[in-house]
């Protein structure tokens, strides 16, 4: 199960953020910007130097048993992508997508 769930836009920029127990909502904020900064430090780096694309890797970001969970997300989003009611890089506002992420939470006791 996931404890925080974020999409993020091809700028860059977070598109949705979800965290199951609502107290560390703030340090998984904190935690998805932090790691996007690290994604454009890489990026911004390989421009100043000519740099091998497979430099931009940055691993395996989830255990390959979790895939059955990832494939529900990545079809999840992709039904919202395909809305013809949703302009990309809006935020997701999405009860589908909301609920898809809610079901794959830990829920607390």
């Amino acid at each position: 199960m996931a404890v925080c769930v974020a999409v993020i836009a091809k700028e860059n920029y977070p598109l949705y953020i979800r965290s199951a127990p609502t107290e560390n909502e703030l340090k998984f904020h904190y935690m998805v910007h932090t790691s996007l900064d690290v994604v454009d430090e890489k990026i911004s780096a390989m421009g100043k130097a000519l740099v091998d694309q497979r430099e931009l890797y940055l691993g395996l970001l989830y255990p390959t048993e979790d895939y059955k969970m990832f494939r529900k997300l990545h079809n999840s989003y992709t039904d919202v992508m395909c809305n013809p009611f949703y302009n990309p890089g809006d935020r997701i506002q999405s009860r589908a997508f909301d609920s898809t992420v809610t079901s794959m939470m830990i829920q607390v006791c």
